[in-house]
C-alpha cells in the first residue's frame, strides 16, 4: 500500500498508525506500507516502481474538480492495477469531493460524518454545517453551497483514524495522571483569528469563558508553547473546547488524555470510527449558543465524583480506541473494500 500524503500534522495523524503498526500489518495481512509526499509525486519524484495493490491518497481541501481529476488520472496511469482509497482528513463534516471521486475510488476514509446521512443532501450557507449555523447566528452573508453526494457513494465510505491515533496524543498518554494539585479550574485558551464566522464564533466562546473568571481560576489569556499548554491541562479540572473549522479538535483529545473534564458544544450529530464522545459519560456537552456553559461549569465544579467519572471514562475510551487490535480491524475493512487479498 502506497500513501500519497500531504505534509501537515493533522494529515499525518490519519496515516501515522499505519506506520506505527507496520510490523503487525505485515504479520496479519502481509501488507507493506510506503509513503511519498504528494508534492513529490506530482513532480515525478520517487514513485515506487514495485507493484502497488492500493494507493491511499490525501490532498488539500481546495483543489478544483479538474485538478482532482488530473491527479486521479496520474495515479491510475502510474499504477493501473492499484485500487484507490481517498483519505479525507478535513475538519468539517462535508463531503465536497464525493461526486468527483465516486467513479474512481474503492474507499473514502473520513474521520467523522453526520449520523443523519440525509443532511448531506441539504444546501448550506458557506461550505459546511458550521458556516451555515454561525452565518445565520451572526447575520453574515455567505453564498449557498450544495455538495452532491451520489447514492452509491455511501457504499465506499469508511470511518477511519482520527486525532486519537496521532503521535501527539500518544505522547500525552505516556504521562501518568495526577488528579491532585489541579489549581486551574477551567482551561480556555482560545485563538480568535480566521474567517469572519470563525473569528466571531471563537470570540464569543472566549468571552463566555472569561465571564466566569470572577468565580473560577481560568487560564485563557495569550498564547503559550505546546509544552506549557499540555502542562496547564494536567493542572486543570475542566477544559472548554469550542469548535474549530470542524467540530472535532486536537484540544478535545488533549483534554481527555490529560485528565481534564472536557466541555464542548454538543456533537451528538456526529458519528466517528471510535465511540469517544458520549454525552455526560466521556464529555459534558453544552449548547451551541453557549447559553448553559456557566451552569454546566458550576454544576460539575461542585459534583466531584461525577466529574472524576467523566474524566476517567474519557481516558479509558481513548486508550481502548488506540489498541492495535481495534486499528487492525479497521485496516481489515479497508483492505476488503480495496479488494486486496491478504496472504
Amino acid at each position: 500500500m502506497l500513501f500519497l500524503t500531504v505534509q501537515d500534522e493533522i494529515c499525518d495523524a490519519q496515516t501515522f498508525p499505519f506506520f506505527l503498526h507496520a510490523n503487525e500489518l505485515y504479520q496479519r495481512f502481509n501488507i507493506e506500507c510506503r509513503e511519498v509526499r504528494l508534492e513529490a509525486f506530482k513532480k515525478g519524484q520517487s514513485p515506487y516502481a514495485v507493484e502497488i495493490d492500493g494507493v491511499c491518497l490525501q490532498t488539500w481541501f481546495n483543489l478544483a474538480p479538474q485538478e482532482m481529476a488530473g491527479l486521479i488520472h496520474k495515479v491510475k496511469a502510474t499504477w493501473p492495477l492499484a485500487r484507490i482509497a481517498y483519505f479525507d482528513w478535513f475538519a468539517p463534516t462535508d463531503l465536497r469531493y464525493a461526486e468527483m471521486l465516486t467513479p474512481y475510488i474503492s474507499a473514502y476514509v473520513k474521520k467523522q460524518v453526520f449520523v443523519d446521512f440525509d443532511k448531506y443532501h441539504l444546501p448550506t450557507l458557506g461550505d459546511t454545517n458550521l458556516t451555515d449555523y454561525y452565518s445565520k447566528r451572526y447575520g453574515l452573508d455567505l453564498p449557498e453551497t450544495r455538495f452532491v453526494v451520489p447514492t452509491e457513494f455511501s457504499k465506499k465510505l469508511l470511518l477511519g483514524p482520527g486525532f486519537e491515533f496521532s503521535s501527539r496524543i500518544r505522547h500525552l498518554l505516556r504521562h501518568p495522571l495526577d488528579c491532585k494539585g489541579r489549581d486551574i479550574d477551567l482551561h480556555a485558551r482560545i485563538s480568535v483569528d480566521g474567517d469572519e464566522w470563525y473569528a466571531r464564533m471563537r470570540a464569543e466562546a472566549k468571552q463566555s469563558a472569561v465571564a466566569l473568571s470572577a468565580q473560577f481560576n481560568i487560564a485563557c489569556d495569550g498564547r503559550v508553547s505546546a509544552s506549557q499548554f499540555a502542562s496547564e491541562l494536567r493542572r486543570s479540572r475542566f477544559c472548554f473546547s469550542p469548535f474549530g473549522y470542524g467540530e472535532v479538535c486536537w484540544r478535545d483529545f488533549e483534554a481527555m488524555a490529560t485528565g481534564a473534564v472536557l466541555l464542548k458544544p454538543d456533537v451528538s450529530h456526529l458519528r466517528l470510527a471510535n465511540d469517544i464522545f458520549r454525552p455526560y459519560e466521556t464529555y459534558v456537552p453544552v449548547a451551541w449558543d453557549l447559553s448553559d456553559l456557566e451552569q454546566k461549569v458550576k454544576y460539575y465544579a461542585n459534583s466531584h465524583l461525577e466529574a472524576q467519572s467523566i474524566s476517567e471514562n474519557a481516558l479509558d475510551a481513548i486508550k481502548a480506541a488506540t489498541q492495535s487490535e481495534r486499528f487492525l480491524a479497521h485496516v481489515g475493512r479497508l483492505l476488503k473494500m480495496l479488494e486486496i487479498e491478504c496472504e
